[in-house]
């Protein structure tokens, strides 16, 4: 009887839950979250392209001024997949609200740093903050909105998502340009006062985020210090190898090869460490039972690789241009502006189609618009390509990223329970974030070791006593001075032609690497294609529980 008892119980309050509908208008409340969600991501690439700035006005070395990213980086990593953990001891509204206050406290002591370890130290508690805004945010839209209405707020959300990274450069360096640097910081003060203002009148906690928060309050505070260090150790490491493997020369570094065996032995052991609290009955910080649903594991998948795709074209395109072509950051950021339009006119169309079509078709159009622009980048990108061109490419690329960000967020709820959204949240949020780091950092390794290889296959044909080369330097030496043709290689202007054809040189072996890196993610992003259909069907979602 008693059983019966608890049973009927438990199913009241799964429909309570399932019934459950905030005071105020839901879309207030997706503003609201949004606008914190932007100024986060934003603030994850705005500082780029500032780090000259901020090491000259600091007394620092380029090297050391890369620490701003990276502590930024590396605190957001650790909090990310903890925040769900977290929420359950003083609930997500205020955890949230902690996260903005921290945020914009450290914002503001950011652009007050008189000195570059006062700055790092400032940059590890603002990342700290942003770490846990973005998963409270998904995690309050997953259960403000019903599951017909998700795909909607999720284009809201996906907005500052795949926006933010892509204006961050520009806006960055225009602020950097026309004020000073310490304003990229300054700037998110008034923003996080406002959110903080919003959230207190339009958020609250959902019945089964206020009934866990009483539960364990009953239980006493028991952090799970053990799994909370080894996250802080597993995550960070791997951070601080993606930012710094390249710089470093990767595994020649001793500290690369320490950071990366503490990475795994950290990470094994927490997997084994948070089994056993399950088994136990205890609350793990990471909840791995997740991964048992297909509905959930692959769409991790593929937010590591939408996060690795749009982080990994943001930096190649525009560092493109400004290597090889000469453009300005603005101009730069001018390329892939259009992108990010273009992505803010498709999200409402993937919102509205969300609800009345299986997203894995969604997916999947998402990928081969996204492998068919590699292809097509891959052919038509020259050292000549125009300004209009480049834009275009970069549009039609953009259109395909519109189409895996709300898909893939819809599916990884389908069939959660709401008191597992913000672990869900936590981890796709963990998974993109990552996928960035792994993006970024295989551009940069293969951009490097690219060149240097297509360098040395065709240095061996630039040698004095090569037919060509020699016919060649024979022809360029009239436009610097000498006498042009002929075989003699002595007098005026043969250096300088020499210098001017190693220079060329140079220019078509970084071209070559570009396009390298461009095939590989066109390979990339096809491979994912069948792996979108191993999901299993997926219904149009209706107003109530998701089902699979």
């Amino acid at each position: 009887m008693a059983a019966a008892t608890a049973t009927l119980t438990e199913a009241q309050q799964h429909a309570a839950d399932a019934a459950w509908r905030p005071k105020a208008n839901i879309w207030a409340i997706a503003l609201t979250v949004t606008l914190a969600t932007f100024m986060e991501v934003l603030d994850s690439s705005i500082a780029n392209v500032a780090l000259p700035h901020i090491a000259g006005s600091l007394g620092a070395s380029q090297d050391e001024a890369t620490w701003v990213l990276t502590s930024y980086l590396v605190s957001n990593a650790v909090i990310l997949p903890a925040s769900a953990y977290l929420t359950t001891f003083i609930g997500r509204k205020k955890f949230y609200m902690i996260c903005v206050v921290l945020f914009g406290v450290s914002s503001m002591l950011c652009g007050l740093a008189p000195s570059l370890p006062i700055l790092i130290f400032c940059r590890v508690l603002q990342g700290a903050g942003g770490g846990g805004l973005a998963p409270s945010e998904q995690a309050i839209l997953a259960d403000t909105f019903t599951p017909k209405q998700r795909g909607q707020a999720f284009a809201l959300y996906g907005l500052a998502v795949v926006c933010a990274p892509a204006i961050g450069p520009s806006l960055g360096g225009w602020i950097t340009d026309n004020y000073n640097w310490r304003w990229i910081f300054f700037i998110n003060v008034p923003i996080a006062m406002l959110s903080l203002y919003l959230t207190n009148r339009l958020v609250e906690d959902p019945p089964h985020v206020t009934r866990e928060v009483a539960e364990s309050k009953k239980g006493g505070l028991q952090l799970d210090l053990m799994g909370f260090g080894l996250l802080a150790a597993g995550f960070g490491s791997l951070e601080f190898i993606l930012d710094k493997g390249q710089e470093d020369d990767w595994f020649a570094s001793h500290i690369i090869v320490f950071f990366f065996w503490l990475c795994v032995i950290s990470l094994i052991t927490l997997v084994f460490w948070e089994l056993y609290q399950i088994r136990v009955g205890n609350r793990p910080i990471l909840n791995l039972t997740l991964f048992k649903r297909r509905t959930f594991s692959i769409p991790v998948i593929l937010m590591f690789v939408l996060g690795f795709s749009l982080y990994g074209t943001t930096v190649l395109i525009p560092q493109f241009v400004q290597t090889l072509l000469g453009y300005t950051a603005q101009l730069a950021g001018q390329v892939i502006s259009p992108g990010g339009i273009c992505i803010m006119l498709m999200m409402p169309v993937v919102g509205f189609l969300i609800g009345r079509t299986d997203p894995r078709w969604l997916i999947c159009f998402g990928f081969s618009i996204l492998a068919t622009s590699m292809i097509w980048m891959h052919q038509a990108l020259t050292l000549e390509s125009s300004f209009k061109y480049i834009m275009w490419l970069r549009v039609y690329q953009a259109s395909g990223l519109a189409f895996l960000f709300i898909p893939i967020n819809t599916i990884s709820y389908t069939g959660v329970a709401r008191a597992q959204n913000n672990d869900v949240a936590g981890l796709t949020n963990l998974a993109r974030n990552i996928g960035g780091s792994v993006g970024t950092a295989f551009v940069a390794t293969m951009l490097s070791r690219g060149s240097q290889r297509h360098e040395a296959y065709m240095i061996r044909h630039l040698t004095p006593g090569s037919p060509n080369f020699d016919n060649q330097v024979g022809m360029l030496k009239g436009f610097f001075g000498g006498h042009s043709g002929g075989n003699n290689l002595t007098g005026p202007g043969v250096y300088t032609a020499q210098a001017y054809i190693y220079n060329l040189m140079h220019r078509q072996s970084a071209m070559l690497a570009y396009l390298d890196i461009i095939a590989i993610f066109a390979v990339f992003c096809t491979c994912m294609i069948p792996l979108v259909l191993l999901i299993g069907k997926i219904k149009p979602a209706a107003d109530g529980p998701a089902m699979h």
